[in-house]
């Protein structure tokens, strides 16, 4: 596309656009895409990861669009119990009420916000892998920072962004529903494809 539009308009592609601060630290002030004004729960994050031993934190977060549905939202509440690690969750205030009853059970072990600064959590040290819905700023924000990718695409431009993240880039793995499940993905699925991508050798 960039070859065939450069014929009529003098093109260059420009990025990945991720802030100075995260890519090659030559402008440290520069740690955001813009302006924030709304900054809730800020340093909870990053204060709650500075007590996490180094690549033990699942991080998960489904962008400001996606909805999961309820029965999705259980699996994944399953899944990060089975897989005992530490982890944070990021679940909109309008999501929570889909939350199993009593999640977590042990309040030690995840975080549940309503947002989370994301380059900050992906680039700190104790955050293994990032599962998420694969919107193109998660799936760019991961790469740049070296996170390796549990993709469960919701829709849009997601399918083809996780399909490049497994197969292409092979940077993460794609956890995929099975056939008359109605699209869910179950917590045995789930679980595999994060120990899959922290343990795993590739």
């Amino acid at each position: 596309l960039m070859d065939h539009m450069g014929k009529y308009v003098a093109m260059k592609a420009i990025g990945p656009t991720v802030p100075s601060m995260y890519s090659d630290e030559r402008l440290p002030e520069d740690r955001e895409y813009g302006l924030s004004f709304f900054l809730p729960e800020s340093t909870l994050c990053t204060d709650w990861l500075n007590r996490q031993p180094p690549a033990s934190v699942v991080y998960v977060a489904f962008g400001s669009m996606a909805q999961l549905s309820q029965r999705q939202m259980e699996e994944l509440a399953r899944a990060l119990e089975q897989i005992r690690r530490p982890f944070i969750w990021v679940v909109r205030s309008s999501e929570r009420n889909k939350l199993p009853p009593g999640f977590p059970a042990d309040i030690a072990a995840g975080l549940i916000v309503s947002w989370s600064p994301q380059l900050d959590v992906l680039a700190h040290r104790s955050v293994a892998c990032f599962v998420t819905h694969c919107g193109w700023n998660s799936t760019l924000e991961a790469l740049c920072l070296g996170v390796p990718v549990v993709a469960l695409p919701q829709g849009s431009d997601q399918t083809t962004n996780s399909k490049f993240v497994a197969d292409v880039w092979r940077t993460g793995v794609r956890a995929v529903a099975c056939d008359g499940d109605g699209g869910v993905v179950d917590r045995i699925t789930i679980e595999r494809c994060v120990r899959d991508v922290i343990e795993g050798e590739e």
